[in-house]
């Protein structure tokens, strides 16, 4: 009979065995954990629990002021082209009315982070173009709820396309006040900026356009450092409730669209675009 002493070749090999199964059923434990291998997952904020109360300038009028802007002059008309948005606050708009009254462009919100698409989109989007209008969609960012990527895949994907008809402006990004806390998201200035270089290139990736940004000076000016980093690519869109369009952000020597006031008729957000009716054509054509 055979038998086994401490110093069998066979010992080391069953206890290396025994070592590496242990370390193994450790690693899958500490892969299914949270903070370890899902740490990535878990770094940004909670989905925006009220999407429905953020729209183009809701926070610019909370932090800035909402003092009602003086449209322009009837002899600047042949310069300038109304418009509005809207979003899901806004309901069912009445496009006929705010045809008859001079409006020729409208904005709509299309979504929010990778969880929101605004439930009145169709009926907005699809309404104002039924109407007559030039239109176009806009996101309103959260970028500490996912990547720019993440987010302006999500805005293409639910209604925030364009398709060269003459009538579909690019897309908007809108970047303002965090409606959920820290004014800037938590990000540093270069954190931001990076989160904006991703959401352009990956909308310019998927529908050959640059993207228009919404955003105001103040909050550019807090949050960016003043980036010029898109100035010489996407045009404006300001928010600014007064007389002018006021100081624009560094990178930027005229402004695209201007948002005027949140109390104008009919829909409350009213905009001037910066041209004539064929240039806003031909910002619509690319």
């Amino acid at each position: 009979m055979s038998v086994l002493r401490s110093g069998s070749p066979h010992r080391p090999a069953r206890s290396l065995a025994s070592v590496a199964g242990v370390l193994l059923a450790v690693l899958s434990l500490l892969l299914g954990l949270p903070g370890t291998a899902g740490a990535a997952a878990t770094r940004y904020a909670p989905e925006p629990s009220h999407p429905g109360q953020d729209w183009a300038g809701s926070q610019i009028a909370r932090h800035e002021g909402t003092a009602a802007g003086t449209a322009p002059s009837a002899s600047s008309l042949a310069a300038s082209v109304e418009g509005v948005d809207v979003s899901s606050h806004n309901g069912n708009v009445a496009w006929s009315t705010l045809w008859n009254s001079g409006v020729r462009f409208a904005y709509v919100k299309a979504t929010e982070s990778t969880s929101y698409t605004n439930p009145y989109f169709a009926q907005q989007y699809n309404g104002s173009y039924n109407a007559g209008m030039i239109r176009g969609a806009y996101h309103f960012a959260t970028p500490n709820t996912s990547s720019g990527a993440a987010q302006a895949t999500y805005f293409v994907n639910h209604g925030g396309g364009w398709s060269k008809d003459g009538r579909t402006l690019p897309g908007a990004l809108d970047m303002e006040y965090n409606p959920y806390g820290a004014t800037c998201y938590g990000l540093s200035a270069a954190g931001l900026v990076n989160w904006m270089k991703d959401w352009f290139a990956t909308y310019k990736a998927r529908t050959g356009r640059d993207a228009v940004i919404y955003t105001s000076t103040s909050w550019w000016k807090q949050c960016t450092g003043n980036s010029a980093a898109f100035g010489s690519v996407n045009p404006l869109w300001i928010p600014r409730y007064g007389s002018s369009a006021g100081e624009l952000p560094a990178g930027w020597g005229f402004h695209t669209i201007w948002q005027y006031t949140s109390s104008g008729p009919t829909v409350g957000d009213h905009n001037r675009f910066n041209g004539a009716l064929d240039r806003l054509r031909a910002l619509a054509n690319g």
